[in-house]
């Protein structure tokens, strides 16, 4: 983990409550962790919007290099995690444990966390944030050989 963290966080109507949470907690003293920028990709209310503008926007600041990692709120965190993994350089999943926000990171080199507000409650997401935050990729032979299969895909896709 870089020593200041760099996140971009976004999410649409669903997501607002949730994320301004988010947005709160990160910044705040007690997180216990080195968070540097921390860029709103939006929304900024409640009012009816499409969550791939928001995935977009968080791909964007990742891809840019203008932040490390990225989370996306919506309703469930399916719509915001099929709309980011369409993008090039993301790595994103629906993460409703703990186990699989860090092993996303540790195994999958996962980039952006998504959770769904209307399924999880907010301490569960914080605690799974921060276990997304804190992970680090572990390149042991076999995560960096699947993590190549997963680039060539990518890259490549089915030609």
């Amino acid at each position: 983990m870089p020593a200041s963290l760099r996140i971009a966080v976004g999410g649409d109507h669903a997501g607002f409550p949730l994320k301004k949470l988010v947005m709160e907690l990160v910044r705040g003293p007690s997180f216990g962790i080195d968070v540097g920028d921390i860029i709103d990709c939006g929304t900024d209310d409640e009012a009816s919007c499409d969550y791939p503008d928001f995935a977009e926007a968080v791909a964007r600041q990742i891809v840019s290099g203008k932040a490390d990692r990225g989370i996306l709120v919506c309703g469930s965190g399916v719509g915001v995690s099929v709309a980011a993994n369409k993008i090039a350089g993301i790595r994103a999943s629906i993460c409703h444990d703990t186990y699989s926000a860090h092993q996303g990171v540790e195994h999958d080199d996962m980039n952006v966390l998504c959770i769904g507000a209307r399924v999880i409650g907010c301490e569960l997401a914080f605690e799974i944030i921060r276990s997304f935050l804190t992970a680090t990729y572990q390149p042991h032979d076999r995560h960096a050989r699947r993590l190549a299969k997963v680039l060539k895909l990518e890259s490549q896709g089915l030609s």
